[in-house]
């Protein structure tokens, strides 16, 4: 039901429960009127501090940070409801012992007001912390929904342009090979648009993309490179971030093959024991001086996928690229457990 989550429900049960607490403590003749209307009398101004303290005092003087003001604010109130309340019983009460009772603990009234009082600030305290902290973590997953989202769309689009390029190559030479690449293209574009808007795919449909990919490479190469895809291990239900492999795999291609390298090659192996997945990738490179492999062209792409990596995996993950003058070697270890 609905009403069950209205916060003034709440509170009426609440003090409703407050009420039968304090009616099963009382003496043995709680039951009378004068007894229950004594209690009544207590409830009231219970709710009336708790109520006045919540509604005026924090809101005007202790979240505008006046924690003086709101302290000695706090203490006149109670120091001018506890006489009103001791009059109430006084009147109420027709037994000398009790009356004499109440006139000489009103200091214990007082302290009793001060502590629901301040038992409400505390309460009140933790309860926007909390709603503070919640509401942070919201818009915290939500900036990360959005910037994984942001990052994935860079994804396609760069690597669409790649394979036109190639695509375009082959088209120019009439090659023969032109019709099956756009049959693995027009495959792993449908992969990419109807199955990778979850946050997590099947490890075995990301293998299934990565050998698709690589056979286009292979049809485009003519044979001409080393290409190897090699897993290791058994891939069961393990599930994984969509397309997280791509920027590396286009990036081995890009510098690993081309003109300039005679026998150029890209080995790519995956280790899957249980929860965990290795990826190793070792690619050629042309003789020539080292350049950074984040600082050359596609940098871009693996500036991206650190970031996925870190919004996606954090502390689930690590990422290693070395080179040296002839090979890019890239290892990524991956926790899939969560």
């Amino acid at each position: 039901m609905q009403i069950l989550q209205k916060p003034w429900f709440l509170h009426v049960l609440f003090w409703i429960m407050v009420f039968g607490m304090m009616l099963m403590a009382g003496s043995t003749n709680s039951g009378s009127l004068m007894e229950i209307t004594r209690k009544l009398i207590n409830l009231a101004f219970y709710i009336l501090v708790v109520y006045v303290n919540l509604g005026y005092l924090i809101p005007r003087f202790l979240s505008q940070k006046n924690f003086m003001t709101y302290c000695l604010l706090l203490l006149a109130m109670v120091a001018v409801f506890t006489p009103i309340m001791v009059l109430l019983l006084y009147i109420t009460t027709s037994e000398v012992e009790p009356r004499e009772y109440l006139i000489m603990n009103q200091q214990w009234i007082f302290l009793l007001l001060f502590m629901i009082a301040g038992g409400s600030t505390v309460i009140k305290i933790i309860s926007d912390w909390q709603r503070h902290q919640r509401d942070r973590k919201d818009l915290e997953t939500q900036r990360m929904q959005s910037e994984i989202k942001f990052l994935k769309s860079q994804i396609n689009p760069h690597f669409l342009f790649n394979t036109l390029n190639s695509l375009y190559a082959l088209t120019l030479k009439k090659s023969d090979k032109a019709p099956e690449i756009v049959i693995k293209l027009s495959e792993m574009m449908r992969y990419m648009l109807y199955e990778c808007n979850e946050r997590r795919v099947p490890l075995q449909k990301e293998v299934n993309y990565i050998e698709n990919y690589l056979a286009m490479e292979k049809l485009r190469q003519s044979g001409h490179a080393d290409i190897q895809f090699k897993v290791e291990g058994m891939i069961s239900d393990q599930t994984i971030a969509p397309l997280i492999f791509i920027p590396f795999l286009e990036n081995s291609f890009k510098h690993g093959i081309n003109h300039q390298i005679s026998d150029g090659y890209v080995h790519v192996v995956m280790k899957v024991l249980d929860e965990k997945l290795l990826l190793r990738i070792l690619n050629s490179k042309p003789n020539q001086a080292v350049i950074p492999f984040e600082k050359q062209n596609g940098g871009i792409g693996l500036a991206n996928v650190r970031r996925r990596l870190s919004l996606l995996y954090p502390n689930q993950y690590k990422l290693d690229i070395e080179e040296s003058e002839k090979e890019h070697i890239v290892e990524l270890s991956l926790d899939l457990s969560n």
